[in-house]
């Protein structure tokens, strides 16, 4: 009975294979990002339409208000993590001890979780318990070769912190004030020739999210890239993003008094998300609820068609496939047409899966997706789908009567930077 039900399986896959040689699958989609929260197109179309970034902010975060921190803040950022940290443009330990601007120094991991400071030149300066903190020279201090961010012989305002850690080698953390952390982080997260209204609405979110998400433990509470926000120190300022910085200086969104995690995506194709229907297995949100989002079309990204053949996108679903793939069938959408859950159909059966496993096995830009099987003789649509590949996704389909159509992805800057899913992110 084995080999008769191994005979079965192999001649379905051998009769299903010519056809899916020649099938096609047409994904046409809309949006760029996890759907959650700000949709960075929409506050350029807001702010271009005339918008506050108060009335951008209201928007996207529901029944939110604009509160104040109490103090400056401070963040302390994992700029990365290696055998040795190499700086310059130092100017002293935290000992007292001065450094020379022009010279390069060397941080090594010692023995007891100690870390060793020595010159260029191998001299040893001393050995010191975990955390040893360094003050940078006019400029900032320089931490050479590649961070996290993927900066190059970044600069950074503030202080170095150089830890032991946990897993071995030198954490190199960037200790500093919480807004000289937001001006790093602005124009890695929205285009810095944006509207000035859409740059303060960015920077209000960013000051917020690092509130909210502020991690204790591994002595920082942010990371340099999309795990947290894009954080490019001294080379990511510039002349407008500090202006909408210091114009919004201490300013959060709040709910009930506290700040909220202020997730934000580059663009929701025309309607945002609820936290539920994205991150599963996330408590519903009332500030994090689906809302229309009329101005995003100046998105690259507002819709989308990718186009791959049937085996290609087996290749790229892998296991999830039981025999052949057939189709993707949709079983649940959202507020919006994001997918929630969805069956891989095969030759040998189906699999269950959420809308963002799809996004992230067929590489698609969002899960506001809908999915059709070309083959010679017929068109197979998603299941709640026209079957027609030509027609485009209605801007209103899949959407309950009465309502129109939101990595840590980022804004689509001069075609498209990382996508986060960051902030925050995917």
């Amino acid at each position: 009975m084995h080999r008769t039900v191994l005979l079965a399986a192999f001649l379905a896959a051998a009769i299903a294979s010519p056809a899916q040689g020649a099938a096609r699958l047409v994904v046409r989609g809309a949006g760029f990002g996890h759907g959650v929260g700000m949709s960075q197109y929409g506050a350029y179309g807001f702010a271009e339409k005339g918008a506050d970034h108060v009335a951008i902010l209201g928007h996207y975060y529901a029944g939110t208000q604009i509160g104040k921190l109490d103090g400056a803040g401070q963040a302390r950022v994992l700029l990365k993590t290696a055998r040795r940290i190499v700086f310059t443009n130092a100017a002293r330990v935290a000992d007292g001890r001065r450094l020379d601007p022009a010279k390069r120094y060397i941080v090594t991991r010692g023995l007891s979780g100690v870390v060793a400071l020595r010159s260029a030149t191998g001299r040893e300066l001393g050995s010191y318990a975990s955390a040893l903190t360094i003050t940078g020279s006019t400029g900032g201090i320089q931490v050479n070769g590649r961070s996290a961010n993927a900066a190059m012989n970044g600069r950074f305002r503030g202080d170095l912190q150089l830890r032991a850690a946990a897993l071995g080698g030198v954490s190199a953390i960037n200790a500093l004030r919480l807004d000289d952390y937001i001006r790093g982080v602005v124009a890695g997260e929205m285009p810095s020739t944006w509207p000035q209204e859409a740059l303060r609405a960015q920077a209000v979110a960013a000051r917020t999210y690092a509130l909210a998400t502020s991690k204790e433990g591994d002595g920082f509470d942010q990371y340099a890239d999309t795990r947290s926000q894009v954080y490019n120190g001294i080379s990511g300022e510039t002349a407008a993003t500090d202006q909408a910085v210091a114009a919004t200086a201490g300013e959060i969104v709040a709910f009930q008094g506290k700040p909220i995690v202020t997730y934000y995506f580059s663009t929701s194709g025309g309607r945002t998300e609820n936290v539920e229907n994205v991150f599963m297995g996330a408590a519903p949100e009332p500030y994090l609820t689906s809302v229309d989002d009329p101005y995003d079309t100046a998105s690259p990204r507002h819709r989308w068609v990718k186009r791959m053949s049937l085996r290609s996108a087996q290749r790229r679903l892998g296991k999830l496939v039981q025999g052949s793939l057939v189709r993707i069938r949709v079983l649940r959408r959202g507020r919006s047409p994001r997918v929630v859950r969805a069956q891989i159909v095969g030759t040998g059966g189906r699999t269950t899966v959420t809308g963002a496993t799809l996004r992230r096995k067929l590489g698609l830009y969002d899960t506001w997706a809908r999915f059709t099987v070309i083959t010679g003789k017929a068109t197979r649509g998603d299941g709640n789908t026209p079957s027609s590949p030509e027609t485009p996704a209605s801007p209103t389909g899949g959407v309950a009567p009465g309502l129109s159509r939101r990595s840590r992805g980022r804004a689509v800057a001069a075609v498209c930077p990382a996508a986060r899913f960051g902030a925050v992110r995917l």
